[in-house]
């Protein structure tokens, strides 16, 4: 079973502060899990939800390059 981490853990590991996760959770845009009252998020949730949102750059070409100088 993976580890279900807190609000705080999940705005620590993303370097956010809490707001941001439980906006995430307020618009179901990431897994997580009531135990009673209490929200959790799975850690594999959360390397999901980087991994989704992670851009990769464009490589660089000299026409690019020329352009913006």
């Amino acid at each position: 079973m993976d580890r279900l981490l807190t609000v705080d853990q999940v705005a620590e590991l993303l370097g956010t502060s809490a707001r941001f996760p439980r906006r995430l959770i307020e618009e179901r845009r990431i897994t997580f899990v009531k135990v009673g009252r209490h929200v959790r998020i799975p850690e594999a949730a959360v390397r999901a939800f980087v991994q989704e949102h992670t851009v990769d750059p464009l490589p660089a070409t000299r026409s690019r390059l020329r352009s913006v100088a």
